[in-house]
């Protein structure tokens, strides 16, 4: 079975961070039968025996870049089978992109209450169009009078109090598209 996994604040080769050898290494030595660097942010695809074992995988990786490079930022799991179910899901096709600066999902604990998330920033900034299963879709915009445009990951870790990564949406369509198998 394949799996994803999204790591908060991982840049490969940055400090506590692991190299990209290191990063695939980790899950092959924690037990993935295969396992794929996916750009430079924490992002990694990889093959379990059972949907038992890749939690396993995930935990034991974890621990190794703990040891060996001082990684402590939590990382978030998913099939690729229910990633590949969201794109096909065309999430943001009302969105005009002209109209934002990103279309972004973010991912958190699957078991995350979602029901306190606010619609958005009151300034518009970011607007959640989605939020199921511990994945929020959200739109973030840059406004005129702000330096930069608006952070769904920095709102939403402050709204709900729980750690999180977001990812631009082209990420995940492109990850879906090389290691989904389908």
């Amino acid at each position: 079975m394949r799996y994803a996994a999204f790591y908060r604040n991982l840049n490969l080769g940055r400090a506590n961070s692991p190299g990209k050898a290191q990063f695939e290494a980790a899950f092959l030595q924690a037990g993935a039968s295969a396992a794929a660097s996916f750009l430079v942010n924490g992002t990694i695809a990889f093959e379990a025996r059972s949907p038992a074992a890749a939690p396993r995988i995930l935990a034991g990786a974890s621990k190794l870049m703990a040891d060996e490079c001082g990684l402590k930022e939590p990382a978030f799991l998913r099939e690729l089978a229910a990633l590949r179910e969201l794109v096909e899901s065309a999430p943001f096709r009302d969105v005009d992109p002209s109209t934002v600066y990103a279309c972004c999902v973010t991912f958190l604990d699957a078991k995350a209450d979602l029901r306190r998330l606010p619609a958005g920033l009151p300034g518009g900034e970011v607007e959640v169009t989605r939020a199921a299963g511990g994945e929020v879709m959200c739109v973030a915009r840059q406004l005129p009078h702000k330096k930069s445009a608006g952070s769904p990951n920095a709102f939403i870790e402050k709204a709900l109090g729980l750690p999180a990564t977001t990812r631009i949406w082209n990420t995940v369509v492109r990850l879906v598209a090389r290691h989904s198998g389908g």
